[in-house]
């Protein structure tokens, strides 16, 4: 850059500030998604009992934009449990699952993702999934996307920590998420939460 400028060379500059300016939004994001990282446990809001409902609701509107930019179906379950936990918390990780299925979505079918209840686990909590139609994920890599930096495409949005604060979240619920999908056949979502009378 100071080669450049030296030289008069200016169209080489403002290739060179686009650069950085991009490393440095990317290098904020990075801190800031590591920072939420760090706090999930420690910086916890009160529990409360939640209709689900109200959840998939709040996640499905923050990113609406990305729905409609696909024009993506949405298909919603009704009669939803009461579930207990951080309210912004159970948000988000719907939040990044509903994103992630618009942002891995197949460009040659309509995106179509169906969020809903998969029966109860052996402690009687609801399982709750977000299933979709998109590239889906190889079998090999199902652990793999619940790690640190991990991102299967390295050329889409994103830090690759999405998942791990999905993880982290669902666990510090003392709940549990996990992932069934084959590459071309969609990806379907699992997580159970403890429900309002499983509280202690």
């Amino acid at each position: 850059l100071e080669k450049d400028v030296a030289n008069g060379k200016l169209d080489r500059v403002r290739g060179s500030l686009d650069r950085i300016a991009g490393a440095a939004k990317k290098m904020q994001a990075l801190l800031n998604d590591l920072l939420e990282l760090s706090r999930v446990g420690r910086l916890m809001n009160i529990p409360e009992d939640i209709p689900f409902e109200q959840i998939v609701n709040e996640a499905v509107d923050r990113v609406h934009g990305r729905l409609d930019e696909i024009n993506a179906v949405v298909e919603i379950q009704r009669d939803f449990p009461v579930v207990h936990g951080d309210r912004t918390r159970v948000v988000e990780v719907v939040q990044t699952l509903i994103d992630n299925a618009a942002k891995y979505h197949n460009p040659a079918v309509r995106t179509r993702i169906e969020i809903g209840t998969s029966g109860t686990n052996e402690n009687g909590y609801p399982v709750f999934h977000v299933r979709d139609n998109g590239i889906g994920i190889e079998p090999q890599h199902h652990e793999r996307i619940f790690g640190l930096f991990n991102k299967l495409d390295a050329q889409t949005e994103g830090t690759g920590i999405g998942l791990s604060l999905v993880r982290r979240i669902i666990e510090v619920h003392n709940g549990r998420v996990w992932v069934e999908s084959e590459k071309g056949k969609g990806a379907t979502f699992y997580f159970f939460l403890p429900t309002s009378q499983a509280k202690e």
